[in-house]
């Protein structure tokens, strides 16, 4: 490409493995970039995204080494450059966006501070013209007050502005190329599309050359013009964003369409006379002191309540910080309630953990969302799922071997995988052994937090299926937290919608592709990217409140629906409504109003 601003050929990279040998994890690679082109790097994990994305800053990670091939940027030679030089051009030339904009800030200092140091460090503008350009940036990515923002500490924003505030600092200097790796994965839908829009947005106003990692295909259909497919270090396809998507050539960019497109759930064939494994009814829990009725200083979850039957599963979605995660802590009991009832079967729960009998503790079990901090490093696979059988069924030596051996059999892992360490696994397989280690207590309950969202789409998809597999062979009874809204609908029984705490919508998972919803659940459903490019332009951008709700009486979700009724909605508390289709919402509007307003959407999730 005769006018390309980036040219990569024949990119080797080579690491150690455990054994101390030399292994290729990217081979042969090769592409150019034209001057304000959007190229897109898809595969799962292990592919090389990342890896190839490093690359274009000279780096390498440790343990890795890039063994061959040729990097130019304009006139610039990356891989002939010194350490200095490399230095000089990473933040000026070459800007890097990060998936963990928490792990990017300095807690400690202010956000203006941090988002001009680039401009700083390398000269490209005055103290005055770099804290004019943030503010400039900071309009064109949305973010609310931009004259006042910098002023903030990193934790006094929310993670969707934190995301748009790393993407402020590595365009300050105005670089020749930005890196955007997985810079969405973590966000809760809504918060995506306005992170999605704004990126975009800034992106075309400035003309920006990027690199977009990714493993959603969804999402690099509204950011790339031409997408690279790719798999074990290897490029396995290559073309613009509408063939690769109408069109996949390649065997496995095919694999990565059917993972990604929503998986309608078929009916369920579960008794209904199955006994709930749980009953909650009116929790109500939070942080610090509760005053004399019970309510703590700072309310998470308010009167929420729903049962789970043996061998359903119940789906708990919502945005970040609407009270899922709280919920499983509450139903684990590492939060006590502050009021409200649980029963686990016919006996009450302990609201702490303390107080629980150890059958009890065996009886409900947490899988948390990131394997790589809830399995011990330094222990075996086979360390690691015996512990749970000796501590609950008193296993040991022959008998606890034999039974790690069904484990991994259990979650179609190789038994050979025994000895090693949780550093020496995929991610997908560390989320097994994760979830292993929770069959380990032959539990009735099982919670799970989030457990795909930091996996790629085929590795998800999998982990899915086998979930969806080991309750129905094993009857478990599974609460499964997302804030993905076909996830929950493909493997779930009933869908649960917190907003603010609140039960918002319940229902079953099939008549979640029925409208009417409620209109935060509408929102959800509308915010859910889809494989077409243009879908981001095409969809209107969601209502964000200055502030929430400043009366709890009130509807919570008042500042931001689309249909309220001032007057009522943001004075009296909304009524609990029984829809045809079988669900309950929270709504002060009749359930023919709401068809009527919303009708969009109808066929969203079909």
């Amino acid at each position: 490409m005769a006018d390309a601003l980036l040219q990569v050929e024949g990119l080797h990279v080579t690491a150690r493995n455990a054994e101390g040998e030399t292994v290729t994890i990217v081979r042969d690679v090769g592409f150019a970039l034209a001057r304000g082109e959007v190229l897109a790097l898809i595969g799962e994990s292990g592919s090389g995204k990342t890896t190839i994305a490093l690359s274009l800053l000279g780096y390498a990670r440790p343990g890795c080494r890039i063994a061959g091939g040729r990097i130019q940027l304009g006139e610039t030679e990356i891989l002939s450059l010194s350490a200095g030089e490399l230095r000089d051009i990473r933040g000026r030339r070459v800007a890097y966006v990060a998936q963990s904009a928490a792990a990017a800030f300095n807690p400690s200092r202010r956000i203006m501070d941090q988002v001009v140091e680039a401009a700083m460090i390398h000269g490209t503008a005055s103290r005055a013209e770099a804290e004019s350009e943030a503010v400039e940036l900071f309009r064109a990515l949305a973010l609310p007050e931009p004259f006042r923002i910098g002023a903030r500490y990193p934790h006094q924003v929310s993670g969707g502005q934190l995301q748009r505030l790393m993407a402020a600092m590595a365009l300050i200097a105005r670089p020749d190329l930005v890196i955007l790796d997985e810079p969405t994965t973590a966000l809760d839908v809504t918060t995506q599309i306005e992170v999605l829009r704004a990126f975009k947005n800034v992106v075309r106003q400035r003309g920006t050359t990027a690199v977009y990692v990714s493993h959603d295909l969804a999402v690099v259909a509204q950011m790339a013009d031409r997408i690279i497919v790719l798999r074990d270090g290897q490029m396995r396809e290559e073309g613009p964003t509408p063939q690769i998507l109408d069109a996949p050539a390649h065997p496995y960019t095919q694999s990565l369409l059917a993972a990604a497109a929503p998986r309608p759930r078929a009916p369920g064939s579960l008794p209904e006379a199955a006994p709930p494994v749980l009953r909650v009814e009116g929790l109500t829990a939070g942080y610090g002191p509760a005053d004399a009725g019970g309510m703590p200083l700072i309310p998470v979850l308010r009167d929420v309540g729903f049962e789970i039957r043996r061998g359903a599963a119940l789906g708990v979605i919502g945005e970040s910080g609407c009270g899922k995660s709280t919920l499983a802590r509450v139903v684990a009991g590492l939060l006590p309630m502050a009021r409200g009832s649980m029963r686990l079967g016919e006996e009450a729960l302990p609201p702490d953990i303390a107080r629980r009998t150890p059958d009890q503790l065996r009886r409900v079990q947490l899988v948390f969302q990131s394997a790589d901090t809830a399995l011990n490093p330094s222990r075996t696979v086979a360390q690691i799922l015996g512990r749970p059988a000796t501590f609950f069924h008193g296993a040991r030596g022959a008998e606890r071997d034999r039974r790690v051996a069904h484990l991994l059999e259990l979650v179609r892992l190789p038994k050979g995988l025994a000895d090693r360490l949780p550093g020496e696994l995929s991610g997908g397989q560390k989320q097994r052994v994760n979830l292993a280690r929770a069959l380990a207590a032959e539990p009735e309950l099982i919670l799970c937090d989030e457990v795909t969202s930091a996996l790629d789409t085929v590795v998800g998809a999998a982990i899915l299926d086998l979930m969806d597999e080991l309750r129905r062979e094993l009857g478990l009874a599974t609460m499964f937290i997302s804030h993905d809204l076909h996830t929950v609908r493909a493997v779930c029984d009933e869908v649960m919608v917190l907003y603010a705490g609140q039960r918002v919508e319940l229902g079953a998972g099939s008549a979640m592709a029925e409208a009417p919803w409620h209109p935060y659940t509408d929102l959800l459903v509308a915010s859910v990217p889809e494989l077409r490019p243009g879908w981001l332009e095409q969809t209107a951008a969601p209502r964000t409140p200055e502030a929430p709700a400043s009366r709890r009486s009130a509807c919570a979700f008042f500042p931001r629906c689309p249909v309220a009724i001032p007057g009522i909605c943001d004075r009296d508390p909304p009524p609990l409504r029984a829809l045809a289709k079988g669900s309950e919402i929270l709504c002060h509007r009749e359930e023919a109003e709401l068809l009527q307003m919303l009708p969009s959407r109808k066929e969203a999730l079909v």
